[in-house]
């Protein structure tokens, strides 16, 4: 149920509560009280801020702002009469909130981690250590002006990727039923089209190398054993092509940062067999 219509139907349940008339000095800020607990304007406002535009815009309204602080003051009283029950020290209660607040915990340490990346990345570019020329540009596409189109099965371990790989040589037909059957990879890769330099080094030359139609493979990575056909070749515009070739060409960019600050920081990945 959208906002408003939160708001109609609030309005007919309560509409019997009325409001309070006639209470003397009552500060500018507030906009209403329940019990000792007082409700601010800053506090509607911050509620206001959480609806979407048009409900915002609803609420703003002389019934859509009594709306609003009707169902802000029902939430109030549930609170406080949940509090006089002693829920709010209730076991129930309290190992919800504590894994809520690890939950959140771990979310601002993802969003520190987030926030001073993209810092790094902007202050690499202002350094213009990931520019890019339009010369470099011009000279990658007179190079790579295409666009490869795949479809592969990834397959977990080498024995049952060898397996579909000659049963696929023997009858290319069966892509789909041996695909259904074996493949791990996901959906967004089951089929993918790339420009050099945007996909797996290894794929992308042999997938450049191989006629259309044809079952190549297998070839590991540590997405797992891929079989690979290529299904199409194109030649993209420079207009195409262009935005493209600048991601790929700063990221190449980015890769070479990265692999000089592994000669100054020691990175080392344990890999355990299974």
């Amino acid at each position: 149920m959208n906002m408003k219509k939160s708001f109609f139907l609030t309005v007919l349940l309560l509409a019997a509560w009325g409001c309070r008339q006639g209470e003397s000095t009552i500060p500018a800020d507030t906009a209403a009280r329940v019990g000792k607990e007082t409700i601010t304007e800053q506090d509607v406002n911050d509620r206001l801020a959480l609806l979407s535009e048009d409900d915002r815009q609803f609420a703003k309204t002389p019934i859509g702002r009594q709306n609003l602080l009707q169902i802000i003051t029902r939430e109030k009283l549930i609170a406080a009469a949940a509090k006089d029950e002693g829920l709010d020290q209730s076991d129930v209660y309290l190992s919800i909130m504590e894994d809520k607040r690890a939950q959140m915990a771990d979310i601002y340490r993802q969003f520190g981690a987030q926030t001073l990346e993209q810092l790094w990345y902007n202050e690499l570019r202002e350094k213009g250590e990931t520019a890019v020329s339009d010369e470099e540009i011009a000279a990658y596409y007179d190079k790579y002006p295409y666009e490869m189109t795949i479809k592969q099965i990834i397959i977990d371990n080498a024995q049952s990727a060898d397996q579909v790989l000659r049963a696929l040589k023997a009858s290319p037909r069966r892509w789909n039923e041996l695909e259904r059957q074996y493949s791990v990879a996901p959906d967004s890769l089951k089929q993918l089209s790339f420009m050099p330099g945007e996909y797996l080094s290894n794929i992308e030359v042999i997938a450049a190398n191989s006629p259309t139609g044809s079952v190549q493979g297998f070839f590991k990575t540590a997405q797992g054993f891929h079989i690979i056909m290529k299904t199409r070749e194109k030649r993209l515009s420079r207009k195409e092509a262009e935005p493209r070739i600048r991601e790929v060409l700063e990221n190449k960019k980015l890769d070479k940062v990265l692999d000089s600050l592994k000669n100054k920081y020691e990175v080392v990945i344990y890999e355990k067999s299974e």
